[in-house]
């Protein structure tokens, strides 16, 4: 049975429990680009918030070709959202799979998605051995009794990436037994050396490929996602059923406008960069915790102290992490941590060596 649901942000509730002010409390559990808005999409919001008096665009003609440009798409296979967790729902809702393959541990609003429309759930979980490393040992799961594959690049929460030739194998071995391949890449933006698997999409209709606009830009709060799929049929059909206007007028325009700035791109590479390797080699000095090597805005580890209670241990020190006892395939002793301000990140480090030193 799969764990109960939890996500990162969840600041409030946590600081409440610990009778904390939640405005004190630094959160390391939502991975979410620490330089904030881009200046050029708060500028737009603030002067143009007379939008708001009027309905957005029913068809979102505008979004849909600022998406379609940066991919080097059509606008017809761009598939915008409330976020890319609507989009999740709306592809299993239209979709209906009546057996999935879940690649585990992960995201888990897929399995919520497509237990709702009723769909047999496959774990393939993957093995702390292999650093729980997606391998080609995949290829050997996936068999013509399934209709979808659901996989995360880079994957959350351990944040390692398949490596290219593997993905294009996982694409050509689901084309060849008619499975349908969902792709997360909500964080791939971080890694500007890694391709899209939308690259793939014109000879491959089975592929759906889904992106977020709200960790790299700093917008969790506004909601705005897409869906990238040369499945025309499928994208039609969802466009022609759903909900109207389930994007708002001021996340409409931050997607119109947010591929302008690339200053903000290369000032967000550069501080991952530096704080990548500075959180990775500060956690690595921690003897009782084993880190797994990042990719993304996280890092992921293990604490190596079998009754961990490292998540409550952080918050008496005002720090709140990602627990990740909840995922399937995992432990109460694994955590996820943000790569956030170099602040921050130090806060992080010293608050470790308190808690860590008493244990």
């Amino acid at each position: 049975m799969a764990k109960s649901g939890q996500h990162g942000g969840n600041v409030l509730q946590m600081a409440e429990q610990f009778d904390l002010d939640p405005t004190k409390v630094i959160d390391f559990s939502a991975n979410i680009n620490p330089l904030g808005i881009p200046p050029q999409v708060r500028d737009a919001i603030v002067s143009q918030l007379d939008c708001l008096q009027h309905y957005p665009d029913i068809e979102y003609l505008k979004l849909h070709q600022s998406l379609a440009t940066h991919h080097d798409c059509p606008a017809h296979w761009v598939l915008p959202g409330n976020g890319a967790t609507e989009l999740i729902f709306l592809w299993a809702q239209y979709v209906k799979p009546k057996t999935a393959l879940l690649i585990e541990p992960s995201f888990a609003e897929y399995r919520r998605a497509l237990s709702r429309v009723g769909c047999a759930i496959d774990n393939y979980v993957l093995r702390e051995e292999d650093g729980f490393a997606v391998t080609e040992r995949v290829l050997d799961a996936l068999h013509g009794e399934l209709d979808c594959l659901f996989i995360c690049t880079p994957n959350n929460p351990t944040g390692l990436m398949p490596d290219r030739e593997l993905l294009s194998a996982i694409v050509d071995r689901c084309r060849q037994l008619n499975i349908r391949l969902f792709v997360d890449e909500s964080f791939i933006d971080f890694m500007p050396n890694q391709p899209s698997l939308s690259q793939c999409l014109a000879d491959n209709p089975h592929l759906y490929v889904l992106r977020s606009l709200t960790k790299f830009y700093a917008l969790p709060g506004l909601r705005l996602g897409y869906l990238l799929s040369a499945d025309q049929t499928l994208l039609a059909e969802i466009r022609d059923e759903r909900e109207p206007w389930t994007i708002n007028a001021l996340a409409a325009l931050a997607g119109e406008i947010l591929f302008e700035d690339d200053t903000y791109c290369q000032a967000t590479y550069q501080w991952l960069a530096q704080e990548q390797k500075y959180l990775q080699t500060e956690l690595a000095r921690f003897k009782p915790l084993q880190l797994f090597a990042p990719s993304a805005n996280y890092l992921f580890f293990k604490h190596l102290n079998p009754t961990s209670s490292l998540q409550h241990d952080l918050m008496r020190h005002g720090i709140l992490i990602r627990s990740c006892a909840n995922y399937i395939g995992l432990s109460d002793a694994f955590y996820r941590v943000a790569i956030k301000s170099h602040a921050d990140n130090q806060r992080l480090i010293h608050a470790l060596q308190k808690v860590l030193s008493h244990g």
